[in-house]
């Protein structure tokens, strides 16, 4: 990684770090953006606890997405669910083919106002590319490394855990970040089900008609989801260094 690209990296972690503890600091750049005396920072709440609820329920929701597509890959991938993988593939497709939003308006009435519904429509939203990275990686072991590791005596399990899944680890980080940077823009729509998280400063300027507003929310969520793409971006390329293979080859 070149000097400049760690610079900026370490710049944008600073700014990301001072703007949510200490957003007063930078009013005066927001002041031009507000009328008729409007609060030129977001005051309705902390900034730095929105960000922290926003980023906790995209984890937990790529936490469970990561587990239930990874699980069901690696199924379809053995003898007895491979006829499962037309099934499975339009299973995982639900997320993608309805609008979160749509998701929200079925989930309010079963589960309620707040985190669930977000965490549901974010977790259906992030399983398709987890699920396709971890299918692509897995059909793409060679067949002579899994013959030589059933010469070693190694059973179906130990191939699994010992060969296939760290071979296919990169190409499975790759679709992690694909859905961590999905489900963090997306994230911000939970705040019209009465979800914490940076969508509600969005959704204040827009009801104040507030630029500033909405410029500190999308810029908190943009930073974000730059250090978050850089940072698994550098998991998946120490991972294929260890394996030996070219980072041009990680999807």
């Amino acid at each position: 990684m070149s000097t400049r690209a760690v610079t900026f990296r370490a710049a944008a972690l600073l700014l990301l770090v001072v703007f949510v503890t200490r957003p007063q600091l930078f009013a005066f750049a927001f002041v031009p953006l507000t009328a008729n005396n409007a609060p030129a920072i977001y005051n309705q709440g902390s900034l730095l606890a929105l960000t922290l609820s926003h980023v906790r329920i995209v984890f937990l929701a790529t936490l469970a997405s990561t587990i239930l597509a990874v699980a069901l890959a690696i199924f379809v991938t053995r003898p007895a669910g491979r006829e499962f993988l037309p099934l499975s593939r339009s299973l995982v497709n639900i997320g993608q083919t309805f609008p979160p939003i749509a998701v929200l308006a079925i989930a309010v009435p079963l589960v309620g106002f707040g985190e669930k519904p977000t965490f549901i429509a974010l977790f259906l939203y992030g399983l398709l590319p987890i699920f396709e990275n971890t299918l692509a990686g897995l059909t793409e072991v060679s067949p002579r490394t899994l013959e030589a590791a059933r010469g070693m005596g190694m059973n179906a399990w130990q191939r699994l855990w010992q060969v296939e899944l760290p071979l296919a680890l990169p190409v499975i980080l790759a679709g992690i970040r694909l859905s961590v940077i999905i489900s963090l823009g997306t994230a911000t729509i939970g705040s019209t089900v009465a979800a914490k998280g940076l969508g509600e400063v969005i959704i204040a300027g827009l009801q104040s008609n507030n630029v500033a507003f909405i410029l500190q929310g999308g810029l908190v969520v943009a930073l974000l989801a730059v250090l978050i793409h850089d940072g698994l971006g550098l998991a998946e390329r120490a991972a294929a260094r260890r394996l030996g293979r070219p980072l041009d080859e990680i999807a």
